[in-house]
């Protein structure tokens, strides 16, 4: 318990130099640009380990359905903060449409690319089992996943990110919290520090839990633009390409409490309830963070507007639709193996080391060939896993 409660102690220290430099301004310097990402970075790291504990504690309290519906929003916060700063100012400084979309599509292609498969091979290591298989509950998320990603597809092909766009997803996302908030409720596990918050007395727990939200919060969101515009300035000035640095290393931060704890929970013999909360980050990021972005961009412009996508961005868009196409098309089963684990992870691994328009291209028709030879195979279990994802779901 002692340690557990070390874990939330370094959480919150790590947290007080971007306070400090935020108090001085925030924006990075010529030199010292990369301090200034790690500062502001760590601290994100550290208000979301704090806020996904909180979260965590919270299912204690409120009812399933208001739990659902709250944690959904606060597993996105992280990565929502940067994006929306990314897009607000797109509405003055057009470039950052595309810083944007890097770090929305570069999320959800770790969630699929990494995240995913190193739960099948922690689970395989833990009980040597070569199959994680999912419950039939988990069929709602890969419904509205496979709906989301069907829509996705438009996206590209028009070229534009547009309130039409926030009224389809959001909407999905609304669809999928209604239904879900329908299953019957379990009664959370908890690990590590969430753990050792839980065994306070209620009143404590609650004052913590709420004291937890409003400072990771206020971290998170104070953090999110000077580390984004150091990412930028980094790119800047050493010639880096910034669609990359925002594409990979802002999600980092943001993912990785979530991915700790899904770990820690497969480590633990419950691999169902780690791989279940990565499909859920990945649907809440597809549908609800990005159809957020024309909306957040409208905002900040003043009026309704629409988010003009570059052949790269276009490019980008399709290839994550492509591999999360194939992610369904995989899991349509309710069933992810090592070998399936491990074709995941090479994809994401290949393209991601060879960031090229050719290359781009190729791996989405990869995928789309992929998912397609799936689906054909499985078209029993696809049929089977559209009945539950839209019908009442029953584990067994």
């Amino acid at each position: 318990m002692t340690r557990n409660w070390s874990l939330i102690v370094l959480a919150l220290l790590v947290t007080v130099p971007a306070l400090v430099l935020r108090e001085g301004g925030g924006h990075p310097p010529d030199e010292g640009a990369g301090l200034y990402a790690a500062v502001f970075g760590i601290a994100i790291l550290g208000g979301a380990f704090l806020l996904t504990w909180a979260a965590e504690v919270a299912e204690l309290d409120i009812s399933q359905g208001l739990a659902l519906s709250f944690l959904a929003l606060v597993a996105v916060l992280p990565e929502y903060a940067v994006d929306l700063y990314f897009a607000s100012m797109a509405a003055t400084h057009p470039e950052y449409t595309a810083y944007a979309t890097a770090n929305m599509t570069g999320a959800n292609r770790l969630l699929i690319g990494i995240a995913w498969p190193l739960i099948v091979l922690l689970h395989w290591f833990k009980s040597r089992r070569r199959e994680l298989r999912l419950p039939t509950s988990r069929a709602v998320e890969l419904f509205f996943l496979t709906a989301a990603t069907v829509y996705s597809f438009v996206i590209p092909f028009k070229g534009t990110l547009s309130l039409f766009d926030t009224v389809v997803l959001v909407g999905m996302f609304v669809a999928y919290m209604w239904r879900i908030a329908r299953t019957e409720s379990h009664e959370p596990d908890l690990v590590g520090p969430a753990c050792a918050i839980a065994a306070l007395g209620p009143a404590r727990r609650r004052a913590v839990v709420a004291a937890f939200f409003v400072f990771a919060a206020a971290v998170i969101l104070s953090s999110a633009e000077p580390f984004a515009e150091a990412l930028v300035h980094i790119g800047r000035r050493r010639g880096i390409d910034e669609f990359l640095l925002v594409q990979w290393l802002a999600p980092l931060a943001s993912e990785a409490p979530e991915v700790v704890i899904a770990c820690i929970l497969t480590l633990k013999g419950d691999a169902q309830a780690g791989m279940g909360a990565m499909v859920s980050s990945k649907l809440n990021q597809w549908t609800l963070l990005v159809g957020t972005l024309p909306l957040v961009y409208s905002v900040a412009l003043g009026h309704p507007g629409v988010m003009h996508l570059d052949a790269r961005q276009a490019e980008e868009i399709l290839l994550t639709s492509a591999q999360s196409l194939f992610a369904v098309a995989v899991l349509s089963n309710l069933r992810l193996n090592l070998l399936e684990a491990a074709v995941l992870a090479v994809l994401f691994s290949v393209q991601l080391v060879l960031p090229s328009p050719d290359i781009r291209y190729a791996f989405a028709v990869l995928y789309l060939a992929l998912a397609g030879a799936i689906l054909v195979r499985q078209r029993k279990d696809l049929r089977h896993f559209l009945r539950l994802g839209f019908g009442r779901t029953q584990d067994h």
